[in-house]
């Protein structure tokens, strides 16, 4: 049996069959999943399409946004002025009060609390999200509303906040 697998005859068969069974192969297995792979796609695009088109409807301003210094660190006095002034917050609703920076393991991170007077659901709701997704390593550690007496939609909100430097 060993002797066949020298014998040039073998690779003179086995080559061309192999070559011709690679064709039936491509046509019977991988172009069926190719069309279905395809039509699956074209599926989630036209699904994620519309999404897009909503979130584009409903939040025009995240398009606007262009980080103008990339390398410059993180400054919670810049960030939230930035922040509250694109959601409509005067500078009279709110109060920043921003922590030492520590570090831990080699780890740099600083707190701060920002406590947001007389502003509305909507723009807190605002505020808060368009902050957390312009800076990743900004987390909100504790919120807390507190409604104003007497007033339907008017709320004091106290968030604090702590940044981890990379």
């Amino acid at each position: 049996m060993k002797d066949i697998y020298r014998n040039p005859t073998f690779y003179y068969i086995l080559v061309p069959v192999l070559i011709g069974l690679w064709p039936l192969l491509v046509w019977a297995k991988y172009l069926p999943d190719a069309q279905t792979s395809l039509t699956s796609e074209l599926e989630d695009y036209t699904k994620t399409s519309v999404l897009m088109l909503d979130i584009l409807a409903l939040d025009r301003g995240r398009l606007d946004y262009e980080s103008k210094d990339k390398g410059v660190e993180f400054d919670y006095v810049e960030v939230v002025n930035e922040v509250a002034e694109s959601c409509q917050i005067k500078s009279s609703n709110y109060r920043l009060s921003s922590g030492a920076l520590t570090g831990k393991r080699g780890r740099k991170s600083q707190t701060a609390q920002v406590v947001l007077t007389g502003v509305g659901v909507e723009d807190f709701a605002k505020f808060i999200s368009t902050i957390q997704v312009r800076w990743a390593s900004l987390q909100c550690e504790q919120i807390k509303l507190t409604k104003k007496d007497g007033l339907p939609d008017l709320w004091d909100v106290k968030l604090d906040f702590k940044y981890f430097y990379d």
